[in-house]
């Protein structure tokens, strides 16, 4: 029960905090007067891609001292 009420806390300060960005925003459109009152959402768009790209990664190369001694 505890765990409940601390998603549903967590929940509620989530959209608290969406709300105070801009992300997300309520508005009621029809008033409360015998019918349940109607809520419009307009929430943030976002747009995810792919994009392929070549990259150039540097080459190394290591070279011993030549008294060093190969680890056991």
């Amino acid at each position: 029960m505890r765990t409940l009420l601390v998603l549903l806390a967590v929940a509620v300060l989530v959209l608290v905090g969406l709300m105070q960005f801009g992300i997300v925003s309520i508005d009621q459109t029809r008033p409360a007067v015998v019918q349940a009152p109607k809520f419009e959402a307009d929430v943030a768009r976002v747009s995810v891609g792919t994009e392929n790209k070549t990259v150039a990664v540097p080459t190394i190369e290591v070279e011993r001292p030549a008294n060093a001694q190969a680890p056991n």
